[in-house]
């Protein structure tokens, strides 16, 4: 009965002793246990892979949707976006840069047709230091999402964590427009973005423990000593202790490690191959971050000048932010590439 499978639910979570039955196996694979302490987000434009990891939401970015739009089974998604982009008219580039929403919008409507949640678009890279045109741009996408049928509580504009940034999503918020603050390295970052209201942020793990490999020339870390982890970590004790509500959404893993050491992390998001990994393992997951019990973090000013200056102090994240930004801008203008190609056939 449905009321015995709840009681062997409740009791491979709780046992000391070895015993394994069918139910209780099917139950508790890594990943099903880590379930119960984070929201799992699935990183990916190709949203065929992760069907079977039953993500509670999706993110995507330039460089995802431009891997995902050159595979066969989505070519659909790029034509439709072509013929809208040739349908609304103007020059080339104005043709472009709405072929490109419409584009980024079409793999949104998909993804929304699997997950139960929320989808996370992201404005263009070259965007990341124009307050107005971010905030135009997010209007714009929402706006062709409302005609795809989709309400902007299903959506999260995705926006770099530059202070123009920011306060474009400051904006937005108040407009009922939810954001996801993205290209985070830096607890002076998260703080401006709590401060400012965003609905969530992604810290980014993997990255920051990439500068530090290479600066320090290091092969590995042990989890609990990850430059990128104990970023993630700080962070959302900070917003635990003093009660801010924006929302942590971890990002940026390299392993599976790393993803485990944040259980307990409001969510995660993660590529699907990560996520078959941790599918594949029975080993027990522990909460390691607790919301009810943060550790205390000494509060920081936020403020304009003491953010600009915190950054420059911060040589990780002031190079990992332009590198994130230059890397995006790289993938879009590979993306517009192909659809100025398309749009000229």
């Amino acid at each position: 009965s449905n009321n015995n499978n709840n009681h062997y639910y409740y009791y491979s979570n709780n046992r000391n002793a070895n015993q394994i039955d069918a139910t209780t196996t099917i139950m508790s694979n890594s990943l099903d246990q880590f379930k119960q302490f984070t929201t799992v987000v699935a990183d990916t434009g190709d949203f065929n892979e992760f069907k079977a990891y039953k993500p509670q939401d999706a993110t995507t970015n330039p460089s995802l949707l431009l891997t995902a739009s050159s595979i066969e089974a989505y070519k659909d998604l790029m034509t439709d976006a072509i013929n809208y982009a040739k349908k609304k008219g103007g020059d080339e580039e104005q043709q472009v840069q709405n072929a490109m929403l419409k584009l980024a919008v079409n793999f949104g409507v998909e993804i929304l047709k699997i997950v139960p949640g929320r989808v996370s678009t992201e404005l263009d890279a070259k965007l990341s230091f124009d307050t107005e045109k971010c905030v135009q741009k997010a209007k714009e996408i929402i706006a062709l999402y409302k005609e795809a049928g989709i309400e902007k509580e299903r959506i999260l504009i995705k926006i770099a964590s530059t202070w123009e940034g920011i306060k474009a999503a400051e904006r937005l918020e108040k407009e009922g427009i939810h954001c996801n603050l993205t290209l985070l390295f830096s607890l002076v970052q998260a703080v401006a973005c709590a401060e400012a209201g965003i609905t969530l942020i992604s810290p980014f793990v993997g990255r920051i423990t990439d500068f530090y490999k290479a600066k320090e020339k290091v092969e590995n870390y042990p989890v609990e000593k990850d430059p990128g982890v104990v970023s993630v970590k700080n962070i959302f004790n900070y917003y635990k202790y003093h009660g801010y509500k924006t929302v942590v959404m971890g990002a940026s893993f390299r392993t599976k490690e790393q993803v485990l050491a944040l259980a307990g992390c409001d969510l995660l998001t993660v590529s699907p191959q990560i996520l078959g990994q941790i599918a594949q393992m029975n080993d027990k997951v522990e909460r390691v971050l607790d919301a009810s019990k943060p550790e205390k973090v000494e509060k920081i000013d936020a403020s304009e000048l003491n953010f600009r200056w915190l950054m420059n102090e911060d040589e990780m994240a002031t190079a990992k932010l332009s590198e994130g930004i230059r890397k995006f801008h790289v993938d879009s203008a590979k993306l517009e590439g192909e659809i100025k190609k398309k749009l000229a056939q």
